[in-house]
């Protein structure tokens, strides 16, 4: 005795639940994906903290000169857009779920332009490469960026070498070291990069005043200094 074949219709709608019943099954058995890391920028720089030239800073009939900023580079461990943390000294180690929206050299910049701008020692300040040359140039460089929880509170370490050049003499005018540690609200990813953003504002805003008063003092080639802050 035969079996009669269902109507069509029903033959469609039972199809259509049998593929609803098998990707829930699928669905259910496969892992679900990560979810993307949160991404964090170093913040920028508030009008109202707007940098003021250092004292022994060109005065306006003085030829103010023009000054062409480098692209900040980085030491090795710092140059990708992982969030550095340390548990233990002389260890980097990065968070899994936030990272840097860029590389923080890339991230620092356009910061690093705009604190000099703000200074007025300078006709203009231009970010390499341009076309436009300058007398002096400023290069940087990134030696650390990392969230320190070798001690409570935790807190937050930026180190940034800065180098002004003659480039008619191509001789260093001057170097230093700034170096700051700032306290972080929390543990978290979210706590340092936070603290980031403060250390960030507040060691540019020292770099742009010294790199000022360096541009309009006698050359000395050679001069060397550091310049370490905590608040």
């Amino acid at each position: 005795m035969s079996t009669p074949l269902p109507h069509p219709g029903r033959r469609a709608a039972l199809q259509a639940v049998g593929t609803l019943l098998a990707s829930g099954c699928a669905s259910g058995l496969l892992p679900r994906p990560a979810a993307p890391p949160l991404r964090y920028t170093l913040g920028e720089t508030p009008l109202e903290a707007q940098t003021r030239a250092a004292p022994g800073s060109a005065p306006p009939s003085q030829p103010r000169p023009s000054l062409v900023v480098a692209a900040p580079t980085a030491a090795p461990g710092f140059e990708s857009t992982r969030m550095v943390y340390l548990l233990q000294p002389q260890v980097l180690q990065a968070y899994a779920y936030a990272e840097w929206a860029e590389p923080p050299a890339r991230l620092l910049a356009p910061l690093l332009v705009r604190a000099l701008q703000q200074t007025g020692a300078f006709v203009a300040v231009l970010q390499a490469p341009s076309a436009a040359s300058g007398g002096l140039r400023l290069e940087t460089e990134l030696l650390r960026l990392q969230h320190e929880h070798t001690q409570r509170p935790s807190a937050l370490r930026l180190t940034l070498r800065a180098v002004l050049i003659d480039t008619r003499t191509r001789q260093a005018l001057a170097t230093r070291v700034f170096d700051t540690r700032w306290p972080a609200n929390t543990d978290s990813p979210a706590g340092g990069a936070a603290a980031a953003a403060a250390a960030t504002q507040a060691l540019l805003a020292e770099l742009a005043a010294y790199v000022a008063a360096a541009a309009a003092a006698p050359a000395v080639p050679g001069a060397e200094g550091a310049a370490r802050r905590e608040p």
